[in-house]
């Protein structure tokens, strides 16, 4: 919870002001009261009177009231998500022959390809969905579309083979989202979603190209496939072949594009990825005013308390 005007909060030291008075006014009572020569009435009149617990409420209830009441000067916020009017998202899929290491089953080529139509499944149709389909070099495009099956045909047709061109692809959707002779037009949300296993092993460097994202306010999400000890078959002669996946660079793709980084080792937690992905793409964070309720909260408390006051010690606290 954030706050439109902080400088208000100041005012809840009154609280603890309000407290210590309280309390040093009802010693002043104590040491000025009244000796009773009868034990057995005094007893009685201790358990209605100023020592009582019970009248310690209305005091506890105005406190509560004033807090409430700096809380709602101050305008607190709290953010939710809210579905977004458009946008638009590029899928940027790595289809490398690392691809078809089955640590994730049936393989992380078919589980991604999974995946992503349980992604594209989530977002709302005013979404435009784009894909890059990549492995030596991006090579299937298709700009962002409303129609959502043309990404999901592309995904369908991946076949995994070839190197990771990484930063290749990346660029490659960021021109699909900005295009050139578009900077004074008004672009609409953009994010990038990357989904790949390994390292770049051909063309430019992604970190670099997600930094350019950033300056575009395009920020990429990533997902790492795969598990540590994954192997393929060698194509050549010899034993299979290592093909660990990169979270770190993807990482760093990340964070310097300012979105967020994810890893996933098995099919039903890249599903669940995706699902949470196309919630958050397809909605954006705005702030709404928590003012009414604490404004509203501190009153009824008042309330409670100038009534417990007057029913249990006949006086205003």
């Amino acid at each position: 919870m954030s706050f439109a005007h902080p400088v208000f909060l100041a005012a809840l030291l009154l609280v603890p002001l309000a407290l210590l008075a309280l309390i040093a006014r009802r010693r002043r009572r104590k040491k000025y009261a009244v000796r009773f020569t009868g034990v057995s009435t005094l007893k009685l009149a201790a358990a209605g009177g100023i020592g009582s617990a019970r009248t310690h409420v209305p005091a506890a209830l105005a406190l509560a009231a004033l807090t409430a009441l700096v809380f709602a000067l101050a305008k607190p916020e709290r953010t939710v998500a809210v579905p977004t009017g458009r946008g638009n998202v590029m899928l940027v899929t790595d289809h490398s022959l690392s691809m078809q290491a089955d640590d994730v089953q049936p393989s992380r080529l078919a589980a991604a390809k999974s995946a992503a139509h349980a992604f594209v499944g989530r977002l709302p149709k005013t979404i435009g969905v784009g894909i890059v389909s990549y492995s030596n070099a991006p090579d299937a495009v298709r700009p962002p579309d409303n129609d959502h099956s043309q990404a999901l045909q592309v995904i369908d047709a991946e076949q995994a083979d070839g190197a990771t061109a990484t930063g290749d692809a990346l660029q490659v959707a960021i021109d699909a989202l900005s295009p050139a002779g578009a900077k004074n037009t008004k672009r609409v949300p953009s994010s990038i979603l990357l989904l790949s296993d390994g390292r770049t092993t051909t063309g430019r460097d992604p970190v670099e190209v997600a930094r350019t994202a950033k300056t575009l306010h395009i920020p990429i999400y990533t997902v790492s496939v795969g598990t540590e000890d994954a192997l393929i078959p060698n194509p050549g002669f010899g034993p299979p072949l290592p093909v660990p996946p990169d979270p770190d660079t993807l990482r760093r793709i990340a964070q310097a594009s300012g979105g967020r980084a994810y890893a996933a080792e098995d099919e039903n937690q890249l599903s669940s990825i995706y699902k949470n992905l196309g919630s958050q793409l397809g909605t954006k964070k705005v702030k709404r005013e928590a003012t009414n309720a604490f404004a509203i909260g501190g009153v009824a408390l008042l309330l409670a308390a100038a009534a417990a006051s007057l029913r249990w010690t006949g006086r205003l606290p």
